[in-house]
């Protein structure tokens, strides 16, 4: 499945993922890429999660990146 996310460093250089479109998944990392480790983990436990209450799973997204010259 594929997700949504979005990175951003905070002031203390911190770098917070967050998962949109699951509310309240969010992680962290000193890096770009532990960050994008660390959030990948907490999909997954949140995923984990919603199908042992039986909760229903948001679709993936299914995005295409087109480029055009201007």
């Amino acid at each position: 499945m594929k997700f949504r996310v979005r990175i951003e460093q905070d002031e203390d250089n911190v770098f917070v993922a967050v998962c949109e479109t699951l509310p309240g998944c969010v992680s962290q990392g000193k890096t770009r890429e532990d960050a994008i480790k660390n959030i990948k983990d907490a999909i997954h436990g949140y995923l984990v999660s919603l199908k042992k209450h039986n909760e229903p799973i948001p679709p993936s997204i299914m995005e295409e990146v087109v480029e055009v010259h201007a």
